[in-house]
């Protein structure tokens, strides 16, 4: 019969029994790496025309971009394009003569279901990646970004950054709840390599740079 070594000491105690949880964390927690201060990276900034970058990058993503002047001409786009849906709302007071406002929470977020276009603005813009950063207190529901059918984002021109670099040391010390970067409708081609918009959220995007 074979024989086994027991190579438990005291000072790591056998798991097992009641207190296995609490024996793991305290040999986690006795076991950490040292502390190492964060890298300073220095990113090289280009002299670039940030919305031809950024507009660029959103058309690669399927996104419709409408470089436009004030909330007017966003209305009367938002109009033309969305003539034949039932249910159009936005979180931008501007905006109302295109869309039902949702400027609180009201109702249950299970009655968002049925809504055709949302309209909701962006803290940012990245022309690296194409990506806006949207937290809860700009959009009321965490869910009204995906559970449209479409979705329309505003971004100001003059809150579009390079890239991602600059992007986290700009959320680095605001406080929000929730927050997500959103980059172009949602998309998938797991089946057969054939590329699907909308296979977990809205179908189709459009992008307002605003400026």
């Amino acid at each position: 019969m074979p024989q086994y070594q027991n190579n438990s000491d005291a000072s790591n105690p056998p798991l097992g029994g009641g207190g296995a949880r609490e024996q793991i964390l305290a040999r986690v927690k006795q076991n950490q790496p040292t502390q190492q201060p964060l890298p300073v990276i220095d990113v090289l900034v280009e002299n670039k025309n940030w919305v031809d970058e950024l507009t660029a990058k959103l058309e690669i993503l399927h996104v419709a971009v409408f470089k436009v002047a004030s909330y007017n001409e966003i209305s009367t786009i938002l109009q033309n394009q969305s003539k034949s849906a039932d249910r159009v709302v936005t979180t931008i007071p501007q905006l109302t003569s295109a869309a039902t406002l949702i400027n609180s929470v009201q109702e249950d977020a299970h009655n968002l279901e049925n809504v055709e276009l949302a309209i909701i603005p962006a803290h940012f813009a990245v022309a690296e990646n194409g990506a806006v950063w949207i937290t809860e207190d700009i959009i009321t529901y965490r869910v009204l970004p995906f559970i449209a059918q479409q979705l329309a984002v505003v971004i100001p021109k003059e809150q579009i950054v390079p890239n991602m670099h600059i992007a986290y040391d700009r959320i680095a010390n605001t406080t929000y709840n929730f927050g997500v970067f959103i980059a172009g409708p949602s998309k998938t081609a797991d089946i057969e390599q054939s590329l699907v918009l909308g296979a977990h959220g809205p179908k189709g995007m459009m992008a307002f740079i605003l400026g």
